[in-house]
């Protein structure tokens, strides 16, 4: 239970905090994707540098969940190739949170694992 509220605690400090909030100038790519079902929202703002993502920001609103989701996952790509992000799992970006999220809160998890990886598709097909 300690624990559990040690992550809860994270999850608010992002999204009240939230980390590489904002947009890049220069960008390689951006891509910005919603959920339909609660009107969560993230545009994904990144910069690639020899297959690897530079620097990466993120805009947005929703939920708490998707919101620290974004922040946290910001965090753990930077410096990652694209190949190492497209080999990530939803369940990577749920484990970050820490806590037991049901399938509805899953999809606000992963809102911006899902516009990271359709916008590095895209950029990869030179669109």
């Amino acid at each position: 239970m300690i624990l559990e509220s040690l992550y809860r605690e994270q999850i608010m400090d992002h999204f009240k905090n939230p980390r590489n909030f904002g947009q890049l100038d220069s960008c390689s790519f951006k891509f910005v994707d919603q959920n339909p079902f609660c009107g969560d929202e993230i545009e994904i703002f990144v910069k690639v540098e020899n297959t690897k993502i530079a620097d990466i920001k993120f805009t947005g609103k929703g939920c708490s969940i998707s919101q620290a989701s974004a922040s946290m996952l910001t965090e753990v790509v930077k410096g990652k190739t694209l190949a190492e992000v497209e080999s990530m799992r939803r369940e990577d970006v749920v484990e970050m949170l820490g806590i037991p999220i049901g399938a509805v809160r899953t999809k606000c998890a992963v809102l911006s694992l899902v516009a990271l990886k359709n916008g590095i598709a895209k950029f990869k097909k030179g669109e």
